[in-house]
């Protein structure tokens, strides 16, 4: 049990909260107020502009999400936390990329679901400052509710948003998770960090779909991590081509960003590659049940899209895939498909490979 700090020696907390946070994994922590007025409105441009798409949370929450004291009254300071996930074992994103035969997947779901390890690791850390400060109004937030995470952690220090609107961190990039703690502790701040993105534009022509419509502005009804994982109906036609073999989320406007050449590779096991993620075959993707599905992606990020839209996705990628023997059996085998969903993205497969009027086997 460590030692209480006085309760009013707030800067000794911070030091030793930040020593912590690097024990339980965390590559940095940062401390900002409350304040995010102009990010609010940012945020109300782009709902009043429709660009979240089908997301309707993030229209419902309002303005708690730019407003910390809203969500968790009391609330004066935010600790940001930086967890890095690049799988550095993982088949070259690339050469993936390259072969339509198989599929890609974002490389933050190659492991296991980062949810469970970031929280458990975040309240770790809060209870740590409990005990360092004494009792205090506190939460920790991953993606469980309505926060501004990027513009905290800009603010707190950890990185600057790119024109891909992802937070880019000088000495690690841009592939990592973040999670906050709101508290009531007025702990001392850290600067702001600055931007450094300059003249570099090479995210915006890297993005398959043209969703980054302007720097710092992303049209989420575009983006194929939207498309692959949020969109619960059918995928815009005129956008499937556009999707390549990706059958879950999207790296490209990070893969093209010079300073992923920083990025540091995950240390904890969990980020690493499960059931051969990494470079799958679309045609064995394809023939998983709905039973295989559960039993190989529980735990992981993308069992939260379902079997339906996993086989959506997949489909799609098959129909900008070779049109050769294994991609065609494979579409066939389910062009009878129980979901209306897959049945018709199986039909659009088909027919781009000339097959619309082929009889099923």
């Amino acid at each position: 049990m460590p030692t209480p700090a006085p309760p009013r020696d707030l800067g000794a907390v911070r030091t030793r909260l930040a020593a912590r946070a690097r024990e339980l994994g965390f590559s940095g922590i940062g401390i900002t107020g409350i304040e995010l007025r102009e990010d609010e409105r940012h945020l109300a441009a782009w709902l009043q502009a429709g660009r979240h798409g089908q997301m309707h949370y993030m229209a419902r929450h309002g303005e708690r999400r730019s407003r910390p004291e809203e969500l968790l009254p009391g609330t004066v300071r935010v600790i940001s936390a930086r967890l890095d996930y690049w799988p550095g074992a993982a088949r070259d994103a690339h050469s993936v990329l390259a072969d339509r035969s198989f599929g890609y997947v974002s490389r933050y779901a190659l492991g296991r679901d980062y949810h469970t390890l970031m929280r458990k690791a975040l309240q770790q850390l809060a209870d740590f400052l409990a005990t360092l400060a004494g009792p205090h109004g506190h939460r920790a937030y991953t993606d469980s509710a309505p926060v501004l995470e990027k513009a905290l952690a800009r603010n707190a220090g950890l990185g600057w948003i790119g024109k891909h609107t992802n937070l880019i961190a000088r000495e690690a990039g841009s592939y990592f998770f973040l999670g906050e703690i709101y508290t009531d502790l007025a702990l001392p701040l850290d600067e702001p960090a600055s931007a450094h993105c300059g003249s570099c534009t090479a995210c915006m022509p890297a993005c398959p779909t043209g969703a980054i419509v302007a720097p710092w502005q992303l049209d989420a009804r575009r983006c194929i991590s939207y498309l692959t994982i949020e969109l619960p109906g059918p995928i815009p036609v005129e956008l499937r081509p556009a999707l390549g073999n990706r059958i879950y989320g999207c790296d490209d406007c990070q893969l093209v960003c010079p300073w992923n050449r920083y990025a540091r590779t995950a240390a904890h096991p969990d980020f690493k590659v499960r059931h051969g993620l990494d470079a799958p075959r679309l045609s064995e993707l394809f023939a998983w049940s709905a039973g295989q599905f559960d039993a190989r992606m529980r735990g992981s990020a993308i069992y939260r899209i379902g079997h339906e839209r996993w086989l959506r996705n997949i489909a799609v990628a098959l129909g900008n895939a070779p049109g050769d023997e294994e991609v065609l059996g494979a579409l066939e085998a389910r062009r009878e498909d129980p979901s209306e969903l897959v049945r018709e993205h199986v039909h659009w497969a088909l027919a781009r490979h000339g097959r619309a009027q082929a009889p099923h086997r």
